[in-house]
């Protein structure tokens, strides 16, 4: 996501580097280079051209601090001036109602029906709701029954009506359908529909007036560029919707859709689709991207991601254990699966400050941790609860049963030793502060 506009805006500002100040030339060379990454970004070429002139204006009328290089100041402008094309702050979903009704929108092939049962999913886990989706897209073959199977993974029930072409009726029967079993919750799926079709316009503004929903969004594939932006802006002019979602920005993406979408129309970004699996759904952060687009990492959802596999409870008893010295390759393995719940093991690594540019290249894919998990798996239940008794004899065997080499198992062993040490260090706040001065450059 984004990866070539950030190369490109990265070397851009290089013509900078070395500057002792920021003029009329070096600015204007600086900017000509950022404008085309971002048209080459399929950016909207009058929003191109308004963040430009607006960064040259806001650097010229700056002066360069002794501590800050042109450089730097160069990215905190475009990064604040980033912020505000994507909407400056989050804005939340509107679901305060009993029951909250979401109406779904958006073209055919855009993703909208995966979205509405991962949005049901998030919203169910996030915000306790208990959500119904309703199945109102009776074109399509199988549109049904693909909600019906998203809602049984996820533990939500979806209202359909067999043989009932009628989708505004179905939508009313299913708001009904909702209060009387105490859903608070409604996520309406309506079909998909192309922007030139009128009929179809004409039906999904009649479901909105029929059920006066609290929120619509617009489901919109990001990969689809300037295009998305285009029908965004028809889509709103006929329903007038209260935010955009979109999907499909882990794909070979050049990112224009989430920069030029809410200058065009108006309408904040809401969430993001990445990836696909059902939990895949990240709310949208305009500061957040511009991190990541300007290449600072986005540590903030990385701790979000952390905190919400953290057990307070296990981590106590984590922390007991590690003072003890009873951490073994029990607690290892329990680790290792909180830190694969958190998602797709490069995209973690990308929200690493400086780390994303180096591991964008390389291929990590979440089953590095494999041949680990086989070697603690071949242990048996005392070496796994006391690894100081896995001897050279032990080591082949536990080599031998996971497919993995005496090698591949010191290795292993040697950095859990050295793990559990620098835990226990760390567990006691005194040695690590006092360990902390002992470093080079920590001294008074």
């Amino acid at each position: 996501m984004f990866e070539n506009l950030s190369d490109k805006l990265e070397r851009a500002f290089k013509v900078l580097k070395g500057e002792g100040k920021i003029t009329e030339i070096n600015v204007a060379e600086t900017l000509k280079e950022v404008r085309k990454a971002l048209l080459d970004a399929d950016v909207n070429f009058k929003v191109a051209k308004q963040f430009t002139d607006t960064v040259k204006e806001k650097a010229l009328g700056q002066n360069v601090l002794t501590a800050v290089s042109p450089t730097q100041l160069m990215v905190k402008i475009a990064h604040d001036e980033l912020v505000d094309l994507m909407g400056g702050d989050k804005v939340d979903i509107n679901i305060d109602s009993n029951p909250s009704i979401i109406l779904m929108s958006g073209l055919q092939g855009s993703g909208k029906t995966t979205l509405s049962g991962k949005l049901a999913m998030f919203l169910k886990s996030k915000r306790q709701k208990l959500p119904l989706l309703v199945a109102c897209d009776v074109y399509r073959p199988a549109a049904i029954d693909q909600l019906k199977v998203l809602g049984e993974q996820i533990g939500v029930p979806v209202y359909s009506e067999e043989g009932n072409k009628n989708p505004v009726e179905i939508a009313k029967n299913g708001i009904a359908f909702a209060k009387q079993f105490n859903h608070n919750l409604v996520i309406i799926d309506t079909a998909g529909r192309l922007a030139i079709d009128e009929e179809m316009m004409k039906e999904i503004e009649a479901i909105k007036k029929a059920i006066n929903p609290n929120e619509i969004l617009f489901v919109v594939d990001a990969m689809t560029g300037q295009d998305a932006v285009n029908t965004a802006k028809t889509f709103n002019d006929r329903l007038n919707f209260d935010g955009v979602v979109l999907t499909k920005l882990d794909g070979d993406t050049r990112g224009g859709a989430a920069l030029s979408i809410k200058a065009v129309v108006n309408k904040p970004i809401k969430f993001v689709g990445t990836g696909e699996k059902l939990d895949a759904l990240d709310v949208f952060y305009p500061s957040r991207m511009a991190d990541r687009i300007l290449g600072m990492g986005d540590i903030v959802s990385l701790v979000e991601k952390a905190q919400e596999q953290f057990d307070g409870e296990e981590a106590a008893k984590l922390q007991k254990k590690i003072q003890k010295n009873q951490f073994g390759f029990d607690d290892f393995l329990g680790q290792i699966q909180q830190i694969k719940k958190m998602g797709n093991m490069k995209d973690l690594l990308g929200m690493i400050p400086g780390v994303g540019k180096a591991v964008r290249d390389i291929d990590i894919s979440n089953d590095s941790f494999k041949h680990i998990e086989a070697m603690i798996h071949s242990m048996t239940v005392e070496e796994r609860k006391n690894p100081t008794i896995i001897n050279g004899s032990r080591r082949q065997r536990i080599a031998n049963g996971s497919g993995t080499t005496i090698q591949d198992v010191n290795k292993l062993i040697k950095q859990f030793d050295e793990m559990r040490k620098m835990m226990k260090v760390f567990s006691n706040k005194d040695q690590a502060a006092k360990m902390m001065r002992n470093m080079p450059g920590m001294r008074k």
